[in-house]
Parts: C-alpha cells; structure tokens; sequence
C-alpha cells in the first residue's frame, strides 16, 4: 500500500485491524467481516503500526512475554518463527525497550506481532524513520517470513519499496486508483517521458510548467520528469522553446518510468476526472 502522508493508509491499516469502525462500506479480512467478526480476526492477524507502541518500561523479554500470553501461547511454543528476528535481540532481552535502538525496536515489535503465530501480517510504514541498513534488514526479515506462508501488508511512503513486493495498490486521498504488480504499473505509463537537465534546474523547471504543451513535470533528482499532452515530445521543438527561454545548457534524453512516475501520472488523470 504506497501513498504519501495523508492518503489513507493508517485509516485503512485500523479499518483492516478492526481498531475503526469505517463510517461507510464494507471491509472484510480472511473472509471475515471486520465489524461483525472482529473477535474472530483480531486473534489471526499481527499488527505493527507506524508508531512504536510497546512498554517502554518493560525489559525486551517482558514485552516478548506479555504479548504471547495475552494470545494465550509463550515465547517458546512459536520460537522458531521468530529466532531469526529476536535472536538478535537476545543479548538485550534485560535492557528496557525505550532503550533500544530504531533498527532493534523495529526487530522487537515485528517479534510481537509474530509471537502467536498470525495468517496476516498488518505493517503501518514499518520503515519510516530508520536507517538504510536497517530497512534492508527489516525487508529481508519479511522475505522469510513470507517463505513461512505469512500473508504480509505493508504500508509505506517510500516508492522505491514497491519493486519488493508481490503486488502494489497506489491510494491517493482515500481512494486506490491501482493495484497491479510492480511490472505492470510501470508499463501502465503510456506517454513518452522525458529527463530534462540545464544549468540553472529553476529557471528549467519554470519554463517547462509555463509551457503551453507539458502535462507532467516533476524534479527527481538532478533530472526534470517531463511529459507533454499527447503520447509523444517534439524534443526539436521543446528545445527551441527552452533555449527562446535562456536555458542554457540544456540536455534531454529518453527515460523508463517508475513506480513514483506512474503514482504521478495516475494523481494528474485522477485530478482532470475531478475536474471534468
């Protein structure tokens, strides 16, 4: 589930997890209806939402104990689905959890979601706000459970993260405007995308959001993400323009759409349906 903040993704995650109550409509998880059946579900679902929310003042050992008894199981009947994750967590099993680390708050509250064993595994932007290093490992920890027959839920914001999952749903203000594998989001992007660099990037990006033929254009990076009306770019003539503008040095080169491009260009069709 990727989207920027504000999109609806927590909402949602709450929704799913049977913590909201949805004002309209219908959720159901595992076949299961989230208002009528959410004593049912909350006990095959694992939940690890964006903010840390365990017992700070709770060792990292009695964080692990007490969640597996509220689901009426212990620490050792289900080690073996979390060894790999809380083994490293074992030589801090005395410290208090609000001394951990990000990364290790990370690894001990995916461990407790885990502790009963769940079919479903509810992630709010389980990434945000720590290290590099730390997100591989976290994505790698999910890989293998996934290899355990988990089904897992991710939400995040980070667009890069999407190429790591099985499938993806965009969601924008409330609404999923697509959900498909990474491959075929990316080769939904029909229109021909073009980076644009020159020495002066605001100077460029003013004169291509004044010209009278762009559709799309996004920085990403030291490049420019353009795309104009139709399908196809008249770079001869989208040149002339910039250089009538004194854009100097001006580079553009065919380029592949991503994740985020496709995110941008369904924001754009969904902002013209809303408006039409």
């Amino acid at each position: 589930m990727i989207g920027p903040d504000g999109a609806g993704k927590t909402t949602l995650f709450r929704i799913l997890n049977t913590l909201l109550v949805p004002d309209s409509g219908k959720a159901t998880v595992l076949g299961l209806d989230v208002v009528d059946n959410y004593k049912k579900i909350r006990p095959q679902l694992g939940y690890m939402p964006g903010k840390f929310s365990l017992y700070q003042d709770l060792t990292v050992e009695e964080n692990m104990n007490f969640f597996a008894s509220v689901f009426g199981t212990t620490i050792e009947a289900n080690y073996e689905l979390v060894k790999p994750i809380y083994s490293q967590l074992e030589k801090f099993k005395n410290r208090l959890a609000g001394a951990l680390s990000g990364g290790m708050k990370q690894k001990l509250a995916l461990s407790c979601a885990l502790i009963h064993k769940p079919k479903l595994l509810l992630l709010d932007e389980p990434t945000t706000g720590v290290d590099a290093v730390s997100r591989k490992e976290f994505w790698e920890m999910l890989k293998m459970l996934k290899s355990e027959g988990i089904t897992i839920i991710v939400s995040t914001p980070y667009m890069d993260e999407a190429d790591l999952c099985d499938r993806v749903a965009l969601i924008q203000e409330g609404e999923i405007m697509q959900i498909d594998t990474p491959d075929a989001i990316v080769e939904s992007f029909k229109k021909t995308l073009l980076g644009v660099k020159a020495s002066n990037k605001y100077k460029l990006l003013k004169a291509l959001q004044s010209y009278d033929q762009a559709y799309s254009v996004h920085p990403f990076g030291e490049y420019i993400h353009y795309t104009e009306k139709g399908d196809s770019v008249d770079t001869v003539a989208l040149k002339a323009y910039l250089t009538d503008q004194d854009v100097q040095d001006i580079e553009i080169k065919n380029i592949k759409p991503d994740i985020e491009d496709s995110f941008m260009e369904l924001m754009n069709t969904q902002r013209e349906a809303n408006h039409a």
